[in-house]
């Protein structure tokens, strides 16, 4: 990953980095791109009030806008420093976030776990099942392992008492919203939702199928959609230096 770089990935679930690296390695062809991680420990509160400060610490040395791009609450992360420092965000792209962009797998997994009085493992391997259909028992484990894990060093801010909202809109920096047809946390209607905030420069792209996990399935294609949407902002912000430049030439 670049010391430097012009996109900076949010990664706020170390359990979930094996689902990202396919798609990184794929948008580390064209640009150069840096990850940022966040996991709280046991002992914190569960707030992304610490993670948004500690991000911030880390752009703000920066002279020049960054790319911001996160999946599920790396995504959210973004959205909210977003809002919150516009100035420093060229653009945001966010995968499997919502028009509601708190909704993410936790809230459906304390929802399951209130209301189906389940047990936890039982609940788990329902998640898994959605999100990677049928799979062998060895595989099953290590799967509920991962989401088991997620629950205690995600900053989600939701827990079986309480599920919290985000308030739906946009951002003043351009933005693109991608998601899954199939995917049961953020499904077709969330996303579809997301025109009602958009901007001219504001891009949807759903993939055909993949699921919560849809640039781990669809990588390749995942990461062309992405960098046009980075090549149009590009182009978009050459040309009216271009047209600066031919207006001078024609007062010479």
């Amino acid at each position: 990953m670049s010391k430097n770089p012009d996109v900076l990935w949010l990664n706020t679930s170390r359990n979930f980095q094996c689902f990202d690296q396919r798609l990184l390695r794929q948008l580390s062809k064209q640009v150069s791109i840096g990850l940022w991680e966040y996991s709280q420990n046991p002992d914190e509160a569960c707030s992304l009030d610490i993670a948004l400060i500690l991000l911030h610490d880390y752009l703000k040395c920066r002279q020049q806008p960054i790319d911001l791009i996160g999946h599920s609450t790396g995504g959210l992360l973004g959205l909210l420093y977003a809002r919150q420092h516009p100035e420093r965000v060229r653009s945001l792209t966010l995968l499997a976030v919502g028009v509601h962009p708190a909704v993410d797998w936790q809230a459906h997994y304390y929802s399951r776990l209130e209301f189906l009085r389940c047990t936890r493992q039982i609940i788990l391997a329902q998640m898994v099942y959605n999100f990677f259909g049928d799979q062998e028992k060895s595989n099953l484990k290590r799967l509920i392992k991962i989401l088991e894990r997620d629950l205690i060093s995600s900053p989600s801010p939701h827990s079986l008492w309480h599920r919290v909202s985000i308030t739906p809109g946009g951002v003043s920096v351009p933005l693109m919203v991608c998601g899954s047809k199939n995917d049961f946390i953020v499904d077709i209607n969330a996303l579809q939702q997301w025109r009602t905030y958009f901007k001219d420069s504001d891009r949807l792209w759903q993939c055909p199928t993949g699921g919560h996990f849809f640039h781990h399935f669809h990588a390749k294609l995942t990461a062309e959609e992405i960098l046009q949407f980075w090549h149009f902002l590009n182009q978009e912000q050459l040309t009216p230096s271009l047209d600066h430049q031919i207006s001078n030439h024609l007062r010479l």
